[in-house]
């Protein structure tokens, strides 16, 4: 029979660590355990560290995205839109970047479904043209204090920070809703939108409106004429055959009645003429009968 070893170690604070080997005669397996001293310091996250997504924070993201990229499915050239696509600028420090929670591929790479990240030195690789930052409830520091200025750097047009959360520092002139930063001809980098909405996107050539936590995309300012995700689309699509399902075997019924009610008007005139003629040869027999006896 074929031997295999199993190994089961321990480790303390007051002594090295001691394994202990023993015959396993079923298929070989490896059984470690030992102690590790808690090191809060070095499990630290660092600052620089990408922050996590909060649950709300997701669901605001991954809404417009679904909008946008359904958007982009019926558009008549290549797009794409990313979630979280990092975006580097400079070959020398390909660690400098930002990653923005969604973003407008126009045109994409040819790559496109195999790209890890967006890098602008690269044939193909150009700067997105339409990015959305979420602030964050746990950091929101980053989208209010130097967000803008990567943006800037890396030659974006048209840059939309959302804060549905109201998260905002004071400190730095929060908390807006909705602001939008656009590159203008010569190439300037600036703030020309700040507050409530509904606010206008020249890239997007649609009005963003804040609904609760979402962002929506509209074509009027009032919002009637929302964008849809895919999801949404199909449903209005099938909520609106079925209505007009609904039209037709309404109208089908209407003929219908209307059928019925002609039938019946008609029975009605040819039982009233039969009564007629039957009154009319009573009346001429009755008549004839005395007739013949006078």
């Amino acid at each position: 029979m074929q031997r295999s070893y199993g190994m089961e170690a321990a480790l303390s604070s007051s002594g090295p660590m001691q394994a202990t080997l023993g015959v396993v005669t079923q298929a070989a397996q490896i059984q470690l355990r030992y102690a590790v001293r808690a090191s809060v310091d070095e499990w630290t996250i660092p600052e620089n560290w990408p922050v996590p997504e909060s649950i709300p924070h997701t669901l605001t993201a991954d809404h417009f995205c679904s909008v946008l990229s359904f958007w982009a499915s019926r558009a008549q050239r290549p797009l794409f839109v990313a979630r979280n696509l990092a975006v580097r600028w400079l070959e020398s420090k390909p660690s400098v970047g930002v990653d923005p929670d969604v973003c407008l591929l126009d045109p994409p790479p040819p790559e496109v479904l195999e790209l890890t990240s967006l890098r602008l030195w690269k044939f193909g690789h150009t700067a997105p043209t339409f990015c959305l930052e979420v602030v964050s409830q746990g950091h929101p520091y980053k989208d209010y204090v130097a967000v803008h200025e990567r943006y800037a750097a890396f030659g974006a047009p048209e840059l939309v920070v959302f804060d549905p959360f109201l998260a905002g520092p004071k400190a730095f002139g929060g908390p807006v809703l909705i602001q939008i930063w656009r590159r203008d001809e010569l190439g300037v980098f600036e703030r020309q939108y700040a507050g409530p909405g509904p606010a206008w996107s020249e890239t997007l050539e649609a009005w963003l409106i804040a609904n609760g936590n979402l962002l929506e995309l509209a074509d009027n300012r009032a919002g009637s004429r929302r964008w849809l995700t895919r999801e949404e689309y199909e449903r209005t699509e099938k909520e609106r055959e079925q209505a007009e399902k609904e039209h037709e075997r309404a109208e089908k019924e209407r003929e219908r009645a209307e059928k019925e009610r002609e039938r019946a008007e008609k029975e009605r005139e040819r039982e009233a003429r039969i009564d007629l003629e039957r009154r009319l040869a009573a009346l001429e027999q009755s008549l004839g009968d005395k007739g013949s006896t006078g």
